[in-house]
């Protein structure tokens, strides 16, 4: 039986490797972005086992459109990849509108899909959700300070998969946030040390063999454990 997946923010980096690694595997991928019109990379891509989707993930409407559309057909793999940097000035130098509209893509953006594809999700045989995070939102593993606004959205990003991990269990899904790396993507940077097809695949080894015990755990790209 063929799995299926839905990947926000496919036109460029993560998301596309995902989207072409996926649908070279033989799955069905739903792959999203806001302007399909400029996606030209995904667009390439496109075929029979991957369609494109215009999607704008803090646009409610549009999220439940697309839930609709696809009413029909169970989601094995949610997979929350788009985001967003946003402001990383010093203390004393905040942007707070950019910090808003950072929080709004990265963290109220993926619960919003959370909630509008639950049920595509428990009707699949997989019952996963996966979300893009960043060892930059680890309370924990924080020991330089600074970058307030990017650290704040994935640290709430964290929460909000926790609490999905318990209050979804019931349903039989599996919710995990993944650290991809330092990737050299438009995100990451030139400096960035690993390559977004091996950030990909990693994570795809990983979620390939996630089993409900598995449910509520932060991750690196390579399965390894990183503290809250």
């Amino acid at each position: 039986m063929t799995s299926t997946i839905l990947i926000t923010g496919a036109n460029r980096g993560l998301g596309l490797q995902f989207a072409k690694q996926y649908a070279d595997d033989g799955w069905r991928v739903h792959a999203t972005c806001r302007d399909p019109d400029a996606a030209e990379a995904l667009n390439a891509a496109a075929s029979d086992r991957l369609t494109v989707h215009r999607l704008d993930i803090r646009d409610g409407a549009q999220v439940a459109a697309l839930a609709r559309a696809l009413a029909d057909e169970p989601i094995d793999v949610l997979l929350n990849n788009a985001g967003v940097i946003g402001d990383r000035g010093a203390f004393g130098a905040t942007d707070y509108a950019v910090w808003h509209e950072t929080l709004s893509t990265n963290t109220l953006a993926p619960m919003r899909m959370a909630e509008a594809f639950a049920d595509h999700v428990a009707a699949s045989a997989r019952k996963q959700m996966v979300f893009v995070s960043s060892r930059m939102g680890s309370i924990g593993d924080n020991g330089s300070g600074g970058d307030y606004v990017y650290r704040s959205s994935k640290a709430a990003l964290n929460a909000v998969v926790k609490s999905l991990s318990i209050d979804l269990a019931a349903r039989g899904v599996t919710a995990v946030a993944f650290h991809p790396g330092w990737v050299s993507t438009d995100m990451g940077g030139a400096s960035a040390t690993i390559a977004p097809a091996d950030s990909v695949g990693g994570m795809r080894a990983v979620i390939e063999r996630l089993t409900p015990a598995d449910n509520g755990r932060f991750l690196d790209y390579d399965g390894s454990e990183i503290p809250w």
